[in-house]
């Protein structure tokens, strides 16, 4: 027989060491100063000035993540956006409808931050001058451990106003860019890609939309566009074939497709549908046919692709941010979870197969953070016209795409273990990270693709040689034991030697173990410059367990210690 309520209540108080213990619920906390990496880190990396002018944004952001940007990204979740196609008077108006979750999520982003448009004007947050991309991919770190989603057309927005200002006419940018780069919320155009057809997903050479010339000296384009995510973004960079061109890449141009003609109708093309996908289902993906759309050439006819990779390539960086602050968070639940929750007399992260498992976690979220801030520098240096610059930042942004965007996939299902069978449930955010987690290395490339983007490099931009170079001037300036520093150059030289081999080779049966070899050594070798220059032994320790269980032969039999020569 069940006790009655009082003589219940009277137990538990009577027994407080057998009370109801809650799940531990890390909702509410400041995502960025519970971080005791991020903020060394940069304080390493950016200029102290700019450091100390984003402390105070960077903790808005790290609390707003922690509480409120969490509640909407769940609810928007919950309620993804619809598609309607003609307002109750049964006129064609079509729109997308989203829930007033994730526009709040859009104000924050685009409004109060001003994301999409920090790499474009002065004045950001205040600051006198341009931010650095640091500062911006920081930011998103941060945003993107709440919401995944929305750093899609985030990422399409910015990137899509540096396409066109690095290739459109100046009349055409004159016209358009303006827009794209507003920092009130209510006046800033949204971007997007359509680049996606059935037949041409990887294989951009067999595109077949239209594209036809018109008297006025705009195109028209017809076609059908199978992924397009933020489908009723103001403006969307499409790839179509000229008519009359040959077959192949060199047929392929690059258009800017506005959502509105200049009288204020609506352009020429049609949302079929919404997509029914498995993660990011606040933002909306769609299906497109274009039935004589307007659109203006930009840049070089027959140069499409070459013009869209720019794009691609910073969207692929910004996959690469995304997965990496998607580990973070996972990671960071994960020790809470640890750190809180008692099971047989004492606190799960006392326990040695924990204390192993969170190390797994930790060392891949690590490398990808690293990654995250190298490329970022990398960024800068190549748009001030640094030497060398480009050619690395050609390389590491394949890297990070290929490599932690996969790494996110494991890392947030292992975590999410970590809480439970309460890890399985919908309030949680475990379940969302594993959902979104899988499309970051599909989005811009998937890892075939990327992994051969990787070889492309080092064939056409010399990337080997320079990557090499950094990574041997990084570890000159890293105090660690000798014994350490001598495996973290021989292991790079051994995934430069294969890397070499497969890029003789045509790269298609090593690009892989090539690209992996590469980003393993490198960040190793980064993580330990990070370390001495911060003075971290944790950080020291990780760099070593990635060279040791992601590099290294091993034994899997055995005990797997660190080598005594590598620690003083």
């Amino acid at each position: 027989m069940n006790p009655e309520p009082q003589a219940l209540a009277a137990m538990l108080q009577s027994s407080p060491a057998q009370a109801f213990q809650a799940v531990p619920d890390r909702h509410g906390s400041n995502l960025y100063t519970t971080d005791s990496q991020l903020q060394p880190l940069l304080a390493l990396y950016l200029p102290p000035e700019v450091n100390a002018h984003l402390q105070p944004h960077l903790e808005r952001m790290g609390a707003l993540a922690g509480r409120e940007i969490d509640e909407w990204a769940l609810t928007a979740d919950r309620n993804p956006p619809e598609l309607e196609h003609r307002d109750r008077t049964g006129r064609d108006a079509q729109r997308i409808v989203k829930h007033p979750a994730y526009v709040e999520m859009e104000r924050i982003a685009y409004g109060e931050f001003g994301l999409a448009v920090m790499s474009h004007r002065t004045g950001v947050l205040g600051w006198d001058g341009k931010l650095p991309p640091l500062a911006k991919y920081a930011l998103t770190y941060l945003f993107v451990q709440a919401e995944f989603g929305l750093c899609c057309p985030l990422s399409m927005t910015d990137s899509l106003a540096r396409t066109l200002r690095k290739y459109g006419e100046p009349a055409l940018v004159e016209k358009y860019w303006p827009r794209m780069t507003q920092l009130r919320f209510e006046d800033q155009a949204q971007g997007a890609m359509f680049m996606t057809e059935q037949a041409a997903g990887s294989d951009i050479s067999n595109t077949q939309t239209l594209a036809r010339p018109a008297a006025d000296g705009s195109w028209r384009l017809s076609g059908d566009k199978w992924f397009c995510s933020n489908p009723d973004a103001d403006f969307a960079m499409v790839l179509a074939r000229v008519e009359g061109a040959p077959a192949g890449m060199k047929g392929i141009s690059l258009f800017l497709l506005p959502r509105r003609l200049d009288d204020g109708s609506a352009n020429h093309y049609r949302i079929v549908r919404l997509k029914h996908k498995l993660g990011t289902r606040s933002m909306a993906s769609g299906e497109i046919v274009l039935d004589g759309a307007v659109a203006y050439l930009v840049g070089e006819q027959g140069r499409g692709f070459v013009q869209m990779a720019d794009m691609v390539n910073n969207s692929r960086l910004s996959n690469g941010v995304r997965s990496a602050g998607l580990m973070r968070r996972a990671v960071a639940e994960a020790e809470y979870v640890a750190r809180e929750r008692r099971a047989f007399g004492k606190a799960l992260q006392d326990m040695p197969l924990m204390q192993r498992q969170l190390d797994k976690l930790r060392i891949y979220s690590e490398q990808a953070r690293t990654m995250v801030l190298q490329t970022a520098q990398a960024l800068q240096r190549s748009d001030a016209g640094e030497d060398g610059a480009y050619a690395l930042l050609r390389i590491l942004t394949p890297m990070i795409k290929f490599r932690a965007c996969r790494d996110a996939r494991k890392v947030t299902g292992d975590a999410m273990e970590v809480r439970g069978g309460c890890g399985y449930i919908e309030e949680w955010s475990d379940p969302r990270l594993v959902r979104d987690s899988h499309l970051g290395s599909i989005w811009e490339g998937t890892s075939n693709i990327v992994a051969l983007d990787v070889i492309r490099a080092i064939k056409r931009e010399g990337s080997l040689p320079v990557l090499r170079d950094h990574a041997a001037q990084l570890l000159a300036q890293t105090e660690a034991a000798t014994d350490f520093k001598a495996a973290l150059s021989a292991s790079m030289d051994k995934a430069a030697a294969l890397a070499l081999r497969a890029a003789e080779e045509g790269g298609d049966r090593l690009a892989r173990a090539a690209a992996s070899g590469l980003y393993h050594c490198f960040t190793a070798t980064a993580m330990a410059w990070e370390a001495s220059c911060t003075r971290s032994a944790e950080r020291m320790r990780w760099a070593q367990l990635v060279l040791l269980h992601r590099v290294l032969p091993r034994d899997p039999l055995a005990a797997g210690d660190l080598p005594e020569g590598w620690t003083r």
